[in-house]
């Protein structure tokens, strides 16, 4: 108890409540600017961590951690461009709602979901780390494939209006997927003798080009305003009790996916936000509503979305593996700071893991305080003329995609994307599908054939190993569900309908 009151005053000084605001106010800028990721944020500011103590640099990064997921929100809702990766559920009925007038709101609910996704996830940090790291220790590559596969099962899900439209983008995304060098043996796939492409298709020029060219195209080219219009003062941006009472559900769900997604290492933080919009999605009394704007669509992926903060920290600390990409560098973080991270570090510098709790916590309270201060200013972008916001987007869109590795090929994928997008928005085939494929594919492949090559080529490892079966069988329900549940009410309609003609 001492040494965690002694950490909280450390974390409590001027210079590291500064450091956390000065993240959290980066942490935002850089999550609702489109084209840029929470990653290059991190890696923007790790130089200025080698001057800094161990304690102020953490109050920093973690700072832009916490802020930077709920930032990327703010895009998705105002733009229908997600800021982050993760954010790409919560545009589904984020962006419906500001297109209802109701931009506010679901700004205010989206923020009010990642401040309890990251104050679960650090509740579960502090006080079941060491089970939870143990228990993610065991995923082997059996597990870590079904477990990617019950995350390509939810293209069915987001395949709208046609399941088979949706099948239709997720392959294609599969396909995109198997350009560049073979995981196993380093042979080129689908390079056509360019060298940029054997690294393949780079995920950040891919994501900019589906959600924002389209927007681009359409706001300056066809002369549609894509930017929705708020009327009026802002309004209904706190939730009200009764609200929150009622995506209390939402939000606790989304929380436990993401925090248990997040501590297992590579799982990543859109299988988490898609896992608990789709299981939401079925669960909620108001089915039908999804995709059309309901708060609920915006509370459990926003839930699940910082709730995978926590969870990527708990194998860090505990096991010194990286949960996802952003704690990588956390990671490379410590090792400057001469911190080595792993069991060890809760023995001999318990004090420091006591700050890095408190300094998560100051973190996400300055996110809601923050955010909330500054919404307003966010909801003006409506304000702004299509005619001078759509060219900043765009020379966003390029640097944005140029950064990624200082070269204008990139750009060019970036705008290939951005053509595909187009066309699937006018042929109303879903982007989701392809986009949960181009995340997934790589993970998936790569699983896959490390679990044959440990089994010799059985496929038999996957059922015997109990968690990955579990995850089989729980992929296999969420895939038949969407393609037998129509077959399922057509046939109950149409016995009601024989039972009234009986009847009358």
């Amino acid at each position: 108890m001492d040494i965690a009151l002694a950490a909280l005053f450390d974390v409590l000084q001027i210079e590291n409540i500064l450091a956390s605001m000065a993240g959290v106010f980066f942490g935002l800028f850089i999550g609702a600017t489109p084209g840029l990721t929470i990653s290059l944020g991190m890696v923007l500011l790790l130089p200025l961590t080698f001057a800094l103590s161990p304690v102020t640099a953490f109050c920093l990064l973690l700072g832009l951690y916490s802020s930077g997921f709920t930032g990327g929100s703010i895009s998705a809702i105002l733009l229908n461009i997600p800021g982050t990766p993760s954010a790409a559920a919560t545009a589904i009925d984020g962006h419906a709602m500001a297109k209802n007038g109701r931009a506010g709101e679901a700004i205010g609910t989206a923020v009010t979901a990642s401040f309890f996704g990251g104050m679960f996830s650090l509740v579960c940090l502090v006080l079941i780390a060491p089970t939870i790291a143990k228990f993610a220790l065991r995923f082997g590559a059996p597990e870590l494939c079904a477990l990617v596969l019950l995350g390509l099962t939810l293209i069915c899900s987001f395949g709208q209006k046609s399941i088979i439209k949706g099948l239709i983008s997720g392959v294609i995304g599969l396909i995109f997927m198997t350009v560049g060098l073979d995981p196993m043996v380093g042979t080129p796939r689908f390079t056509f003798g360019q060298v940029q492409l054997q690294a393949g298709i780079s995920f950040l020029p891919a994501l900019i080009g589906l959600f924002a060219i389209p927007q681009v195209v359409n706001g300056i080219i066809a002369g549609v305003r894509v930017i929705p219009t708020y009327h009026g003062k802002v309004a209904g941006v706190l939730p009200k009790l009764s609200n929150l009472v009622k995506l209390a559900k939402s939000m606790l769900l989304g929380a436990c996916i993401g925090t248990g997604v997040g501590a297992i290492p590579g799982a990543g933080g859109p299988i988490a936000v898609f896992l608990s919009y789709d299981y939401i999605s079925r669960v909620s009394k108001n089915k039908g509503e999804f995709g059309k704007g309901t708060p609920e669509g915006v509370a459990a992926p926003e839930s699940a979305n910082n709730g995978v903060a926590g969870g990527a920290m708990i194998p860090m600390l505990t096991l010194g593996i990286p949960g996802d990409p952003i704690t990588a560098i956390l990671l490379g973080a410590l090792m400057i700071q001469g911190l080595t991270p792993g069991p060890l570090l809760f023995e001999n510098n318990g004090q420091f893991v006591y700050s890095v709790f408190w300094a998560f916590l100051v973190a996400n309270v300055l996110t809601l305080i923050l955010t909330f201060a500054t919404i307003k200013l966010w909801v003006r972008i409506h304000q702004v003329p299509s005619r001078i916001l759509l060219p900043i987007i765009t020379i966003l869109c390029i640097v944005g995609s140029y950064s990624l590795r200082n070269t204008f090929f990139d750009t060019g994928v970036m705008l290939f994307f951005g053509v595909i997008g187009y066309l699937m928005n006018k042929f109303r085939f879903p982007i989701v599908p392809l986009l949960l494929a181009i995340i997934l594919g790589p993970a998936l492949e790569e699983h896959l054939r490390m679990s044959l090559i440990i089994s010799q080529g059985s496929y038999a490892i996957f059922f015997t190993h109990p968690i990955s079966l579990t995850f089989l069988v729980i992929a296999l329900f969420s895939f038949t569900l969407p393609l037998v549940g129509p077959l399922i009410r057509k046939k109950s309609a149409e016995e009601d309908q024989d039972i009234i003609k009986k009847t009358v």
